[in-house]
């Protein structure tokens, strides 16, 4: 079977992490300081804070900023659960908008109608690793005078117009998830490029604290460990590579599928490919079945719209994200894919594709 999705921890990884364990500094350290300076490269330079998770990226960015009980966030029902959720749990309602067809991010034109008086930020997701379509939300922002949270936690070196996500709005979240394009075992990272805020970040993530005992706010425990962030450098520093395998997979991918819609990229936009998502016609779980029977793993991300989950159980009129989320097949497409897989998985869509069609 060739697998989804493959983390990739190799000899490097378990080294950096017997360093920290001889160290005796396990908790937050040296580790988690380069690691946050070293991934500063990735978002133009913008300030860095590392944490336990992407989740607690987007709800420590959000509590940040005093977003909380009768505020509304705007957000794409397309997604998983967790940009949702990050509002919910800040005590701030989100509102759920439509998504582009093509890219499957937050559709721009969506969002205006959404705004009330209550609306205090937009969170677009770079879903897939596809930029959202930045230029317009800030536009729309900036006229309302809202803050903007980017859920980059799929897109670690995508860009739009050059410039990288995570350097478009007043603050981002990446998350190292063991399947992400790059992982420290678990993790999570927040950008931003207000001094203020990132410093309300570091002290909610370390209960409230910068100087021992000396707690300023009230504040959480969403540190990350070094152990993690000796893993994160080493996939940091192989970043780069893994991204250009995803994207020439991706291409080979584009050039050989027939009978499904492969996932198109907007102009002026570096796709990092997360996840190569099509869309495929007729009955979906059909189609996912035959190709494992024939040895070609894959992922359904995501079959419910997150403002039909139990969690918020919403009636909305939302045609595209349904239309999305009835369709959607991510097919393999990570770095340790070689030559032959490639050919694997394209022969299989295809003729299941044809038999099906």
């Amino acid at each position: 079977m060739i697998p989804a999705a493959q983390p990739l921890i190799g000899d490097e990884e378990r080294a950096a992490v017997d360093a920290v364990l001889s160290s005796g500094m396990i908790a937050q350290g040296p580790q988690v300081a380069a690691f946050e300076e070293e991934f500063a490269a990735l978002v133009d330079g913008r300030e860095c804070i590392a944490v336990n998770s992407g989740t607690s990226a987007l709800h420590l960015a959000l509590l940040a900023m005093g977003i909380g009980p009768g505020d509304e966030v705007i957000v794409p029902s397309f997604t998983f659960a967790a940009t949702a959720n990050s509002v919910a749990v800040a005590g701030a309602t989100p509102v759920f908008v439509d998504i582009e067809a093509d890219t499957f991010c937050m559709d721009p034109a969506a969002i205006v109608p959404a705004i009330t008086s209550r609306t205090r930020a937009i969170m677009p997701v770079h879903l897939y690793g596809h930029p959202a379509a930045m230029a317009q939300i800030m536009d729309i922002a900036e006229e309302y005078e809202l803050q903007v949270v980017e859920d980059a936690a799929q897109a670690h070196a995508a860009a739009l117009e050059g410039r990288p996500v995570g350097a478009w709005g007043d603050a981002a979240a990446f998350s190292f998830y063991p399947t992400k394009n790059m992982t420290s075992g678990e993790g999570g990272m927040v950008v931003t490029g207000d001094p203020e805020l990132a410093r309300t970040v570091r002290l909610l993530r370390n209960q409230g604290m910068e100087k021992r005992y000396h707690n300023e706010i009230a504040g959480l425990n969403n540190r990350m460990t070094d152990i993690h962030a000796a893993i994160g450098r080493v996939q940091l520093a192989k970043l780069a590579g893994w991204t250009e395998q995803r994207r020439h997979n991706a291409e080979f991918l584009d050039q050989n599928l027939s009978g499904v819609v492969t996932p198109p990229v907007r102009d002026g936009a570096r796709h990092v490919y997360h996840q190569y998502t099509v869309r495929v016609p007729g009955d979906r779980d059909s189609f996912v079945s035959a190709l494992a029977d024939r040895g070609v793993g894959s992922g359904v991300y995501y079959p419910v719209p997150v403002h039909r989950l139990p969690t918020f159980s919403l009636e909305l009129d939302l045609p595209v994200t349904e239309e999305a989320a009835a369709q959607v097949v991510s097919l393999p497409v990570h770095p340790a894919l070689g030559d032959d897989d490639l050919k694997q998985i394209a022969q299989v869509v295809n003729e299941v594709a044809e038999e099906l069609g």
